[in-house]
């Protein structure tokens, strides 16, 4: 129920229960649902990056579109780098005209650039239309992790963020072992199994259509911007279905009444000041925590082939093998561990997570420079350290995208994407000078490069103990109070 007061002078104010009555309601086909038709977001992203790791040789052929390493490299950075354009630009209009529009949008802009991509006659072709996917990728990133928050009742919001984000290695996982059949040149022609490929990702878009489609505006979005009557609309819709599943509804404390005034949209600079002057700290924590964990998974993500290779001596066509172990290390993380970010708690356990991912890889680091390790072991190492770095990693992008106000939250999720792919995006480079030629690999030298990625882990498990937010089972509205909330006198 809502209801209105105010003196003729400007919005009105409003009072209501909108949030307070998506807060109690029981998990239900409605949630399922929603995680499904969102969550495919991070299946789509760890499908594509593993794609492209994996055609790019492929590309290099004479018969496909004979690219050199250099364009190869240079494509997917195009693909990052469309990656936060999106972001950036979707998440402003997230916040300005809405969840559903946008995760929409974006979901139609990768399926299509995608569809353009497998297509593709030159390199030309090949980096728009990565671009553009990379594009419609980081915009689901800002749009839907605000939905996803905003929709999920506060006691299940931690580890189901944690959850879906973690789902980017089950994307992995497909398109690894999709691409070791469309990639046998005994199976398919090597100029046809790449571009279906490329495929696999909108297929799984196109299945989820319909679903995402009928998902509703989040009303929390609704209220901030003044739609007080269609958010109450939104909000009896879902409680009617969930009643007629059998659920029961716990009643609502009228306690729990918000008092908002409607506002307009806000930009980055409003974001900006707000960073600044209101929430410095949650932005050092959103800061250390986004680009901490980037720079780790970038750094062994994309070199961990070349670890295998150099100093394992593991044949190139056998990488994929230990790559599974890998991204089921990964997988596996958020959803043992998500739930008890909702339990023991956020901070305790944003701290713990950082700092055991960042002594597991000290640790790894060592026994490979001692020449303790085989390639099996290494594999092993990885599979446990980023067994808690993913459920770290994933922690980030739960923190950021609830601890500023709604009016915002998109904004502030894209902006803090942005920074952490940037910084990302010196981990593989880092690396990659540490490890050298297969000629004269030198261990000592990427000792240094995973004491680095340890100690910036660690950093960041100090942010999240000093800084650290608490956030389990609480209300977004008590996390960050609304910029739009009010006095009703």
């Amino acid at each position: 129920m809502s209801c209105a007061t105010g003196s003729g002078h400007g919005p009105a104010v409003v009072r209501s229960l909108v949030p307070a009555r998506m807060d109690r309601l029981p998990w239900s086909p409605f949630h399922t649902r929603l995680v499904v038709a969102l969550g495919v977001t991070w299946v789509l992203d760890g499908l594509e990056i593993t794609l492209a790791s994996l055609i790019g040789p492929v590309l290099q052929s004479e018969r496909t579109l004979h690219l050199t390493s250099v364009q190869i490299g240079t494509t997917a950075s195009v693909y990052l780098v469309g990656e936060v354009a999106g972001a950036l630009f979707f998440g402003h209009l997230a916040d300005r005209l809405g969840r559903r529009r946008l995760f929409l949008a974006t979901l139609a802009l990768y399926l299509t650039a995608n569809g353009l991509t497998a297509l593709s006659f030159g390199y030309a072709s090949l980096l728009v239309f990565r671009f553009l996917a990379g594009a419609g990728i980081g915009g689901e990133y800002a749009a839907i992790n605000s939905a996803i928050d905003e929709l999920i009742p506060a006691r299940w919001r931690g580890h189901t963020d944690l959850a879906i984000n973690g789902t980017y290695w089950l994307g992995a996982l497909i398109g690894a072992l999709a691409e070791r059949v469309l990639l046998d040149p005994d199976v398919l022609p090597i100029d046809v199994g790449w571009r279906i490929g490329l495929l696999v990702g909108p297929l799984i878009g196109v299945g989820i259509w319909a679903m995402r489609r009928a998902l509703p505006e989040s009303p929390r979005w609704l209220l901030m911007r003044g739609r007080a009557d269609e958010a109450e609309r939104t909000v009896d819709a879902i409680e009617r279905e969930v009643a007629a599943r059998g659920y029961a509804l716990p009643p609502v404390d009228p306690s729990r009444a918000i008092a908002v005034r409607a506002t307009g949209p806000m930009g980055y600079g409003t974001l900006a000041a707000l960073l600044v002057r209101r929430y410095p700290s949650r932005t050092v924590l959103g800061l250390a925590l986004m680009s901490t964990q980037s720079f780790l998974y970038n750094a062994i993500f994309f070199t961990y082939g070349l670890v295998l290779t150099h100093f394992y001596d593991v044949a190139p066509s056998h990488v994929p093998t230990y790559f599974y172990a890998f991204a089921a290390g990964n997988l596996l993380g958020p959803l043992t561990l998500g739930r008890f970010f909702d339990t023991i708690g956020r901070r305790q356990m944003i701290s713990a997570t950082y700092a055991l991912s960042g002594i597991l890889l000290g640790i790894s680091g060592w026994l490979f420079s001692a020449g303790a390790l085989t390639a099996t072991t290494q594999a092993a190492c990885w599979s446990l350290t980023f067994f808690v770095g993913s459920a770290a990693a994933s922690s980030a992008y739960l923190t950021v995208s609830e601890i500023f106000p709604l009016e915002v939250r998109s904004q502030a999720l894209a902006l803090f994407f942005a920074v952490a792919q940037i910084v990302g995006a010196a981990g593989p480079v880092v690396f990659g000078s540490l490890i050298g030629d297969r000629e004269h690999p030198d261990a000592t030298r990427l000792l240094a490069g995973y004491a680095l990625a340890a100690a910036m882990m660690i950093g960041g498990a100090v942010a999240g103990a000093v800084f650290g937010v608490r956030a389990e089972r609480t209300a977004l509205e008590d996390v960050a109070t609304p910029l739009s909330a009010a006095s009703d006198g």
